[in-house]
């Protein structure tokens, strides 16, 4: 399955509770289809304690997998979210190399 996110870019919600807002995309999970990024999709949730780590029990505020149909692709350079094509290019070696591109400002992810 091809995404068009990768682990380190910055990502914009598009839909749900947290709509509009940033993050950077901490790992995505293929076989779920979804993606765990900063500061988004923040749920509660009830840890018990554990005195062999030194952990404290207690609510703890974490993030959830959100699904990555609600993201994209976040353009630094417009400022605006943006789909993502892909293209060959030539690669140092001589090798034909797959890049992401951006639509808005053509500029290269990769």
């Amino acid at each position: 399955r091809q995404y068009h996110l990768k682990k380190g870019d910055t990502v914009m919600v598009v839909s749900g509770k947290d709509k509009g807002k940033t993050g950077i995309v901490k790992t995505v999970l293929r076989s779920r289809g979804m993606a765990l990024v900063e500061g988004v999709n923040m749920v509660k949730k009830a840890v018990r304690p554990n005195p062999m780590m030194g952990q404290q029990g207690g609510l703890v505020e974490m993030e959830a997998p959100i699904y990555v149909s609600k993201l994209m692709v976040y353009d630094l350079k417009s400022e605006k979210p943006t789909r993502v094509s892909m293209t060959l290019v030539d690669g140092p070696d001589g090798k034909k190399k797959r890049v992401r591109v951006s639509k808005k400002s053509g500029e290269q992810l990769d």
